[in-house]
């Protein structure tokens, strides 16, 4: 499910619909079938991360299970879906984090994939991101055995973004994060690399699995992590 707060804590609109105790079906979504399910309107299978346009319209990325995204109008009401499992252009592996930007593009972190994809605020497909930057030569994981060299592109492979955002405008730059070798990129919307920090630990200015970043602004990131139990804020300085 998917839950939109008032800023007094009131529950302002529900999306999808939690499993209770007294459906049949009552157990956690399988993952891996194949064929994978088809998607249902309304309906989500391990939602991930929400996103709005200038418009209003929300955008929600469908998940872990499904591997689409959802498009609802400012009201709650369901506009479509868009995505489809696959490797291929446009095509989805695990969405697991969502942004716009001010013209309305919306741009997926395409985690089992390896890529950032954009699409239009109608959903077509525009382009992909990669973040591509060498492995420096100190890469560690923030838990587990070290990604062989040879391993199959997937969910620990450097520059999968497990967490984007973009900040506001005019001159509007996105961040994106991965869990190994655990570093923030700062790209352009045109997918430019234009800066890279961080690495994978448990010290300030390191990271475990960033599962969600908010960027305020160009300088200013809000960075959330699940292996380390915190939230570091962290004032950048280009200039130096």
């Amino acid at each position: 499910m998917v839950i939109k707060f008032n800023p007094d804590g009131h529950v302002a609109m529900v999306f999808g619909r939690k499993k209770e105790a007294s459906d049949e079906e009552a157990e956690p979504w399988k993952r891996n079938l194949k064929p994978p399910l088809a998607p249902i309107n309304g309906n989500f299978r391990q939602p991930t991360d929400v996103a709005w346009n200038a418009a209003g319209d929300i955008f929600i990325s469908d998940g872990y299970v499904n591997a689409r995204v959802a498009k609802y109008d400012r009201n709650g009401d369901w506009v479509k879906s868009f995505g489809e499992p696959g490797t291929g252009p446009g095509q989805l592996n695990t969405p697991h984090s969502i942004a716009t930007d001010a013209q309305g593009n919306v741009y997926v972190a395409n985690r089992g994939n390896v890529r950032i994809e954009v699409y239009n605020s109608n959903g077509d497909y525009l382009r992909q991101i990669k973040l591509d930057v060498p492995l420096p030569a100190d890469a560690k994981p923030a838990i587990g055995n070290t990604p062989a060299a040879n391993a199959a592109p997937g969910t620990m492979s450097p520059g999968a973004p497990w967490a984007v955002c973009i900040t506001p405008g005019p001159n509007q730059v996105l961040y994106a994060a991965d869990a190994y070798p655990g570093r923030i990129y700062k790209v352009s919307l045109d997918g430019k690399i234009l800066g890279v920090l961080g690495k994978a630990g448990k010290q300030l200015k390191q990271f475990g699995w960033i599962h969600e970043i908010a960027c305020p602004s160009e300088n200013e990131l809000y960075v959330a992590e699940i292996l380390n139990w915190r939230v570091q804020k962290l004032q950048l300085h280009p200039g130096k």
